[in-house]
């Protein structure tokens, strides 16, 4: 069983970040990275959706270890998950990763002044692990990567054509010349809407 000092719970934008911090103000701490998917990125990997890209500026919501640079400050998906794979490669940061681990439980001993973690292995290869550590720092996210939030609309069973959340936008996907309805007028709405626009014979949100 591997102690750590801490375990970072995440591999998207905020965990890359709090592990440089933690490299750099207290670089005698060890540390591990569980990363329940098997690539760093978390939002910027996972949605693939047309469009997709940050509703806030990069000059704020990037790192100021490493200010962006682009030209867009409302930067694309692909371009973000570039730029948290570059944070993560610059500063050795990926060796501490340990992809395809799943938190599924946290335990406390008061006793013995530490977590013990039981981990579940994504990837089919291994079975579960058990890790222990001083602190957790839950870098996460607010939404499941699995099971996103799905209402059932009434009726829907009766719908012909194809449904789906835009978490999991299917890889081929060909929407070219197909009517579309897009529910909810948010942020990812706004960012579908005009991407598929161009390709599609109509678009609408509400």
């Amino acid at each position: 069983m591997s102690h750590f000092d801490v375990v970072i719970v995440g591999a998207g934008l905020s965990g890359i970040g709090a592990a440089y911090h933690l490299q750099q103000k207290c670089p005698g701490k060890s540390y591990a990275i569980v990363e329940s998917r098997d690539a760093v990125g978390g939002t910027w990997d996972l949605y693939r959706y047309p469009g997709i890209r940050s509703d806030s500026d990069m000059h704020t919501l990037g790192y100021n270890f490493k200010p962006w640079q682009a030209a867009k400050a409302i930067a694309d998906g692909p371009s973000i998950l570039d730029y948290v794979n570059e944070a993560a490669d610059e500063n050795a940061i990926r060796q501490n990763i340990r992809f395809n681990r799943r938190l599924d439980r946290a335990a406390w001993s008061s006793e013995d002044a530490r977590w013990t973690l039981d981990l579940a292995c994504t990837d089919g290869e291994r079975g579960r692990e058990t890790l222990t550590c001083n602190f957790v720092l839950m870098c996460s996210g607010y939404f499941s990567h699995d099971q996103p939030y799905r209402p059932h609309f009434e009726g829907e069973e009766d719908f012909e054509g194809t449904m789906f959340h835009p978490q999991l936008w299917p890889e081929d996907l060909d929407y070219a010349g197909k009517r579309v309805v897009v529910i909810g007028s948010g942020a990812t709405a706004m960012t579908i809407v005009p991407a598929m626009a161009p390709d599609v014979e109509h678009i609408t949100s509400g």
